[in-house]
């Protein structure tokens, strides 16, 4: 049975963490972040975990956390990494919302905004805009694939979109 969660999906730097921030305070839920939670088990950020183990263990922890979820939360939105989407379980944790907008929307939304160097340091990848674009291609069906809705965000007001995700999962 489908749990009462929504997860939030989409690529990097689209807005997920924004998205459920003010979703939780529209709506009085609470949120969790699966990057953070891999962070708080392993007492280090995502970026020395990928640095010091891999990514194969990276998604390793993605799963088990994917795991832990289905268990134990109930009622809450989740905001998801950029990979999560893979776990094998993602459709039993809740209602699948895939965030989604053009790669040149989301690069803009990230070197234009005020502070464009933290959101640069924790996505390096879009320093190398051409390698970011191709991610951004592969996943982009996959993401489609898997969710239940999907909310464009492009030109919206974070109002909108909050509302689309209400009125839809």
């Amino acid at each position: 049975m489908k749990k009462k969660n929504i997860i939030l999906i989409g690529f990097m730097g689209i807005g997920k963490g924004t998205t459920a921030r003010a979703f939780s305070q529209s709506y009085n839920v609470y949120i969790i972040d699966t990057d953070d939670l891999i962070e708080s088990k392993e007492n280090r950020k995502v970026k020395k975990i990928f640095e010091e183990d891999g990514e194969s263990y990276f998604r390793t922890l993605e799963q088990e956390t994917a795991d832990w979820i289905e268990e134990q939360v109930s009622g809450t939105l989740i905001s998801c990494g950029g990979g999560f989407y893979k776990v094998d379980n993602l459709s039993d944790i809740g209602t699948v919302v895939l965030l989604d907008a053009s790669f040149e929307w989301i690069y803009d939304r990230i070197i234009n905004s005020e502070n464009a160097k933290k959101k640069l340091k924790k996505r390096p990848l879009f320093k190398q805009p051409k390698e970011a674009k191709s991610l951004y291609e592969q996943r982009e069906k996959a993401y489609r694939e898997v969710a239940d809705v999907i909310v464009n965000v492009e030109g919206k007001s974070m109002k909108n979109i909050i509302e689309e995700i209400d009125s839809k999962s």
